[in-house]
């Protein structure tokens, strides 16, 4: 097969692969730019993989940055863009069920290609176009299929992580998992919790986020990679759910937490716990927190302004798209129109400050805060106009 149109990304990456062709050795694109292209969808990383020791491409190009040498990858920076650029390799045993204990660096394409996960991802492309197949990838790919390359339980045994990888790539392109690759993760499920936390994180979010996201949580459950994940044992009827309500992709990943943690039923509190033991950042905890609360009222029909001032622009698009999931009815333009009804958006367009405040006598400290988030949620639920005297006199009235 030959590409005769290639997307603008690898145009400008051909040059790269002339001159390390040039100077002798192999190169190629590789992985999922090239499956991508394939099948007509937009690319984003360009790799290239040479025959070329790390060491010879640092003598064919100016500027480099040894960004994985001891895996034989570098970047090439030549030509503006960074290109990853990788040595053939072969690897030896997976003792931590992830990383290959030694890699070799060898001359042979064939040798590279045959430790990669699956058959779709082992395709290889020259230059010019031309895409080398040899694991019968591309009829994997025109019949929808995701097959691991050789034997698929030596495959997951290697690398845990390709089981979530696998029902990632069911739920991204809306492939079927064909039997004896499902039958050895569903052998090897158990190996997913010998792998970092937060390596199976982004497939999972990327499952969730995918095209046919009910194909890929289908796979997990049925394959029992569920079991081996962080607080999902108790989850298992909900879970299953979620694959009958999970008919399209979540827009984000604040979107995917407050998806599981709502359908879970989660407190503030446990949302809290679940997530640090997903290793999330702070920032998405307050967040799902807020956003999870929000959509539990949009199942009751019971969210009020203040909820809804708490999402905020950001949080109430996040909070209806759950809900929605969950069988509410979509609440998209009432919440917008109501978001902009409200009479501040924001504690910063509070009209009284903590100076005005000080000036009607209330002593600075920790009471100062809490006369000012007490007008901020009477301005908000409409009790209390936002003015100044209107505001202050109310604090001079109750002291």
């Amino acid at each position: 097969m030959k590409l005769n149109q290639l997307p603008h990304e690898f145009e400008l990456a051909r040059p790269v692969l002339q001159t390390i062709e040039q100077a002798g050795y192999e190169a190629y694109f590789v992985g999922g730019s090239v499956r991508d292209t394939i099948l007509g969808k937009d690319i984003h990383d360009v790799d290239i993989a040479t025959s070329a020791y790390p060491n010879e491409i640092k003598g064919l190009f100016k500027r480099t940055v040894d960004t994985g040498i001891e895996h034989g990858t570098v970047m090439i920076l030549d030509h503006g863009t960074g290109y990853e650029t990788t040595t053939f390799r072969s690897e030896s045993t997976y003792t931590d069920f992830r990383r290959p204990d030694q890699v070799t660096f060898v001359r042979s394409l064939s040798e590279d290609l045959k430790r990669r996960d699956f058959t779709i991802n082992a395709l290889a492309m020259k230059e010019d176009g031309e895409v080398i197949d040899l694991f019968d990838g591309l009829a994997d790919l025109e019949h929808h299929q995701i097959r691991a390359v050789g034997d698929a339980q030596e495959r997951f045994h290697e690398d845990a992580l390709r089981m979530m990888r696998a029902v990632r790539f069911a739920s991204q392109l809306d492939f079927q998992i064909v039997p004896a690759t499902r039958d050895a993760i569903t052998d090897h499920a158990q190996l997913l919790a010998k792998i970092a936390v937060e390596r199976t994180q982004v497939e999972l979010l990327k499952m969730l986020m995918g095209r046919a996201p009910q194909r890929g949580l289908a796979d997990f459950m049925d394959t029992g990679l569920w079991q081996h994940c962080p607080d999902f044992a108790d989850h298992e009827a909900a879970l299953r759910e979620l694959t009958q309500q999970l008919t399209r992709g979540v827009s984000s990943e604040t979107a995917a937490w407050t998806l599981l943690a709502t359908k879970f039923g989660l407190t503030s509190t446990a949302i809290t716990s679940f997530l640090k033991h997903w290793k999330t950042a702070n920032q998405t905890i307050t967040a799902v927190q807020t956003a999870s609360r929000a959509a539990t009222l949009l199942l009751a029909g019971e969210l009020n302004a203040w909820q809804l001032y708490q999402c905020g622009a950001d949080l109430a698009p996040v909070a209806n798209e759950v809900a929605v999931i969950l069988g509410a009815p979509d609440r998209h333009q009432q919440l917008q129109a109501a978001l902009a009804a409200l009479p501040i958006h924001q504690k910063k367009e509070l009209a009284a400050t903590g100076r005005d405040l000080m000036q009607a006598g209330v002593q600075p400290g920790p009471q100062l805060g809490a006369i000012l988030g007490d007008l901020e949620y009477r301005v908000v639920t409409g009790e209390l106009p936002n003015e100044t005297a209107t505001l202050v006199a109310h604090i001079n009235a109750k002291q």
